[in-house]
């Protein structure tokens, strides 16, 4: 077990109903629980059916079970599967010290498209991401598994950027054995999409 850089490390995974956010939390709490660790998830759902805001709240720690929700201004990872909710999840769990992953992929969730408002432009939306956080990884995994041909490894891409970024001491080789668990009729295109997810991440190193 590698020792932690703060206890407990606080994520959160962030984005719309239907884009996986409990499937992005389950295989990274199996993957740490493997390793020894605690892991708390707990989970927030707005109008998820609809496509509203859903979040999944992650402890992870060596030494004991926490409680499932973070404390607002306390994240230590935001991994954004759609960039406003990325940006919402920053502006209230996001300080000084917060590494973002995002997914530059809009989906028009319905407080947007309900409200009447556009979507922001996405080169500012970004640039706000990148001002509120300490380091931000942009990850295209929409884009690069509709290239793989098939959306819904976006999620294991992402996974894959959250293993390579080294923010939480979790190994390729764990992730892979949830993969077998989890997906044993798909272990070759998600193994696949996990490694595509740490090259991504690790072009944006340093």
């Amino acid at each position: 077990m590698k020792q932690l850089s703060k206890d407990p490390i606080n994520l959160i995974v962030s984005g719309v109903g239907g884009q996986g956010n409990v499937m992005v939390s389950l295989v990274v709490g199996n993957a740490l629980v493997s390793e020894g660790y605690f892991i708390t998830v707990g989970e927030t759902y707005g109008a998820s059916q609809r496509g509203g805001s859903v979040m999944s709240h992650v402890k992870i720690s060596a030494r004991k079970q926490y409680s499932p929700l973070i404390p607002e201004g306390q994240a230590d990872i935001i991994l954004g599967m759609e960039p406003v909710e990325t940006l919402r999840m920053l502006k209230q769990f996001g300080n000084s010290r917060v590494i973002t992953i995002v997914n530059p992929r809009p989906i028009h969730a319905i407080d947007i498209t309900g409200g009447g408002g556009g979507y922001p432009d996405m080169e500012q939306l970004l640039s706000w991401i990148k001002d509120l956080s300490a380091k931000t990884y942009v990850v295209a995994a929409t884009e690069e598994a509709q290239n793989m041909g098939n959306p819904i490894l976006a999620n294991m891409i992402l996974i894959g950027a959250l293993v390579q970024s080294a923010l939480l001491p979790i190994e390729e080789s764990s992730i892979e054995k949830v993969i077998k668990q989890m997906f044993p009729k798909d272990v070759v295109v998600n193994t696949k999409a996990l490694k595509k997810g740490m090259e991504l991440a690790g072009h944006q190193a340093g």
